[in-house]
């Protein structure tokens, strides 16, 4: 799975592990810390977060059109910069009044700006370091893998958001409210270990920092496009960013009304086996299991094979150890569930690629096209699941003082499998997605275009708020909507879909 793919590939990626990471242990706690610090209902908190991650995805566009003149390097560092400092403004507590929304306003403004310049241009740069043919036969998977490293920060961002909140809480006596800033001063800290790895290994990765001009120069190494099939893969392209749009409006409720089942309805401790999920240690040990595995299926030597069976032996040891010491109740935080996805992601990605790599030995790998509309489908698997964990349960309501109520305790096991099946969704559609993009768009048009994927991303953000609206009504009803747009979206793909895979051939 790790070998034949560019040097550049993991420069890139811990990168923007590091800058994930940061993103992540702020959007971990970020809906509950405007309830808490800002009194804001869950409507207005939901409309907050998803027209911050409408802006998070829209900038990319800008970001992509500035690159293709000026350079991805350049947008990349002159990003991160400004998203450092929108998280040091978040950082600051200065309480609940107006001051404190304005600020808290200009940061996610600087937040979102700094991630439209750094995010899409440096996936710009991991595709053109797959334009090399000796590398072209592994950009889907080296995407995987590039994804894979992205979520590895995501895996471990709600539990560092919650350690360091009960840290400051327990050792420096600050407020509830107050801790969360200790959690955004995180971010802080992960962008200089991001920027730190660009730069010591930018040598590996240097030769992809192309303008459109540098493009144009180096014609040799472009196959020429008439105007019509530039406009014919332009089209297309937009075709699947329609897609995209209701794959992200469901998949990002996990910070806005998966969040708010898991804080409403979900059981707030846990016992026995199941309470070793809530433990991002024992889902590490799990990943190391996983892995182990396939070191011993893939390795070509003993010396391999006994390492992997090695590294699973220490795993299983870690996990025992950690069941006997286990205590006899786990607290369940609601932004803890959103550790899930990450973790899946980590530990699927070697699945995805074993399974799609075998496909393609025998001629039978689905197109990129096909992926996303499979995509499409599991992803109203996963709410059509969560529909039937919700039958029966009453419609949320609030208390007398206006903040939510805990309306049942229902097994965590419910969401942690929407979490699993939306992962499977997502590995089928984002990193194929973003393949598909820079594979199809034109050369001179690669910035363009990965801000447009972005751009699809940001409207779909804003439609997060729709359902966080709708939270009030019947859960039938809201995980119902979400069961149909993605269904939907599926039948536009397959209608399409042999248009977008002869652009892809």
């Amino acid at each position: 799975m790790f070998e034949g793919h560019p040097k550049g590939l993991w420069a890139l990626a811990l990168a923007n592990t590091g800058e994930r990471f940061g993103y992540y242990t702020m959007l971990a706690v970020f809906v509950m810390f405007l309830q808490a610090n800002f009194d804001f209902s869950s409507a207005a908190a939901g409309s907050i977060y998803s027209t911050f991650l409408g802006l998070v995805y829209f900038m990319p566009l800008f970001g992509g059109i500035a690159a293709d003149k000026m350079g991805y390097g350049k947008m990349v560092t002159i990003g991160i910069t400004i998203m450092f400092l929108g998280y040091v403004l978040l950082s600051l507590p200065l309480g609940k009044g107006s001051i404190a929304i304005v600020a808290m306003a200009g940061a996610l403004l600087l937040i979102s700006l700094g991630t439209g310049l750094f995010k899409g241009n440096l996936q710009v740069m991991v595709g053109n370091l797959y334009d090399d043919p000796a590398y072209a036969n592994k950009r889907d998977a080296g995407f995987s893998v590039f994804y894979m490293a992205i979520n590895i920060g995501a895996m471990f961002a709600p539990t560092a958001a919650i350690k360091i909140m009960e840290w400051a809480q327990s050792s420096l006596g600050v407020s509830e409210a107050d801790s969360y800033h200790f959690a955004f001063a995180v971010a802080c800290a992960s962008l200089i270990v991001s920027m730190g790895i660009y730069y010591a290994f930018r040598s590996t990765f240097s030769h992809t920092d192309r303008r459109k001009a540098d493009v144009a120069a180096a014609d040799s190494n472009v196959d020429d496009l008439t105007p019509a099939q530039t406009k014919e893969r332009i089209v297309c392209l937009c075709l699947v960013f329609a897609v995209v749009i209701f794959f992200w409006m469901a998949f990002h409720q996990n910070g806005s009304t998966l969040t708010f089942f898991a804080r409403d309805y979900t059981a707030t401790t846990s016992t026995g086996v199941q309470s070793m999920a809530f433990d991002v240690t024992n889902l590490v040990f799990a990943i190391f299991i996983v892995y182990g595995l396939f070191g011993i299926f893939q390795s070509n030597t003993a010396k391999g094979k006994g390492i992997a069976a090695a590294v699973i032996l220490a795993a299983v040891a870690g996990l025992v150890y950690k069941y006997r010491t286990l205590a006899d109740i786990t607290e369940v935080s609601a932004p803890i569930f959103q550790q899930f996805n990450a973790c899946f992601v980590v530990a699927l990605t070697p699945v995805s690629i074993a399974i799609f790599g075998a496909l393609a030995k025998r001629g039978k790998e689905p197109s990129a096209p096909l992926k996303i509309g499979l995509g499409m489908l599991v992803a109203a698997a996963a709410y059509i699941l969560l529909t039937v964990g919700s039958l029966g349960l009453p419609a949320p309501e609030m208390d007398a003082a206006g903040q939510p109520m805990h309306m049942a305790n229902v097994s965590p096991n419910w969401l942690i499998s929407t979490y699993l099946v939306l992962t499977f969704a997502e590995l089928l559609l984002s990193p194929i997605g973003i393949s598909f993009v820079t594979k199809v768009a034109p050369p001179k048009y690669k910035g363009m275009m990965m801000g447009g994927w972005f751009v699809a991303t940001a409207i779909g953000n804003f439609l997060v708020a729709i359902p966080a609206l709708m939270w009030g009504a019947s859960l039938t009803v809201v995980w119902g909507v979400l069961t149909g747009i993605c269904l939907l979206a599926a039948l536009f793909v397959f209608a399409i879909l042999k248009r977008l895979e002869a652009v892809a051939k």
